[in-house]
């Protein structure tokens, strides 16, 4: 039971709740906790957490990946697009007609999507076996690739520098790649060596240094079969990706603790027109982009996966508007401490919601079934 919590992401949620009460209660010991972790924990420990979404990046478009093959790819992949671009549509939009332009600069807060939250949830709601599942997953793998490039391309933190970020980054890569062609089976020298460099290349640029190892996961060996999407791999495979997962799994959740623990405090009192708009673009934007997207490729030729109903479309639509991890990171990115960044922090946590507002529309669509399959009565000539 304690183990089923844990990989449910169980300890980013008990971090939060802990966050949210002690901010209320302790408001100023709390920030003084943050102060003197906020570094640690969201420009270094962070880079493990997106280095194993990553790897699930890495292994979905390898060759025999769920993402590899372009037909099996690009219905999820387009409507990951969709459900990016109709919520940072919404959030500019309200953001304009609120006259709050300051806003504008955390329009892709409302974009993400937690894949841990939303696989649970939408395997709750329709059944671990749902054809409709996989299709979640390879969306959320998608949006986490787009996820990160945005965070670089747009949320740098400090002066931009390339040509030191170019040259530290090849450093890195180079190092990756000796190690890649030498065969090395232990993933230590790639974390370590090549993946420290990185950092320093991200930190001195004046990117993002949590994205440090995502330029060097691709170089770990790995087997050339994946068990499948956000499955374990067994420990007989001793490959050094997923040695590597194996090893940070647990860790990770660990991480996530101290992530909720150090960025969901938030003060109940500091709610405003920054969590509305949030909370509207991901739970309005999500569903309506992926439907609008998914309806053009097949409007274009294109094919849903077999065995999912525009019905079940809603309900994953609803289901990835489940912000929270990678939502709370990009506001955190966008904005420095003040009330817009706690306002956003807000709506980020109070995205959450939408496995509510999933689960009533599976109760309204589960209701109106009987009536639609009713058989109707002949009629009497």
């Amino acid at each position: 039971m304690l183990r089923r919590f844990i990989d449910n992401s169980g300890l980013l949620l008990a971090g939060a709740g802990a966050a949210l009460l002690w901010a209320n209660l302790a408001h100023d010991s709390y920030e003084r906790f943050v102060h003197a972790l906020h570094f640690v924990v969201n420009d270094v420990a962070m880079a493990f957490f997106f280095a194993l979404a990553t790897k699930e990046v890495v292994e979905a478009t390898a060759p025999g990946g769920a993402l590899y093959s372009p037909r099996r790819a690009s219905v999820p992949m387009l409507a990951a697009v969709g459900g990016m671009a109709g919520p940072a549509g919404i959030y500019i939009a309200l953001a304009l007609a609120w006259g709050l332009p300051e806003l504008l600069r955390g329009w892709a807060i409302p974009c993400a999507t937690d894949i841990a939250f939303s696989y649970l949830i939408a395997r709750l709601i329709l059944g671990t076996t749902h054809p409709a599942i996989p299709f979640l997953l390879l969306l959320a793998i998608a949006d986490d690739a787009l996820g990160l490039l945005i965070l670089a391309a747009f949320y740098p933190t400090g002066t931009i520098r390339p040509l030191e970020f170019g040259l530290l980054l090849a450093v890195a890569m180079g190092f990756a790649y000796w190690l890649k062609r030498g065969r090395t089976r232990n993933f230590w020298p790639y974390i370590a060596g090549a993946g420290l460099v990185s950092w320093v290349a991200f930190y001195r640029g004046g990117l993002h240094p949590a994205l440090a190892l995502v330029p060097i996961v691709p170089f770990l060996p790995h087997a050339k079969r994946d068990p499948g999407l956000f499955v374990e791999a067994p420990h007989l495979l001793h490959d050094p990706l997923n040695e590597f997962e194996h090893w940070w799994k647990l860790p990770v959740q660990a991480i996530l603790f101290f992530f909720g623990l150090v960025n969901a405090g938030v003060a109940v009192t500091s709610v405003g027109p920054g969590t509305w708009i949030v909370l509207a673009a991901i739970l309005l934007g999500k569903p309506l982009g992926i439907m609008l997207s998914t309806a053009i490729c097949v409007r274009a030729g294109l094919h849903k996966p077999a065995g999912v109903t525009w019905g079940d479309l809603i309900i994953v639509g609803i289901v990835a508007g489940i912000g929270f991890t990678v939502a709370l990171f990009f506001a955190t990115a966008a904005f420095p401490p003040g009330d817009v960044l706690d306002q956003t922090k807000m709506g980020a946590l109070l995205s959450f919601s939408a496995s509510l507002l999933a689960l009533i529309a599976e109760y309204i669509r589960s209701a109106a079934r009987p009536q639609l399959q009713r058989p109707r009565r002949p009629r009497h000539r």
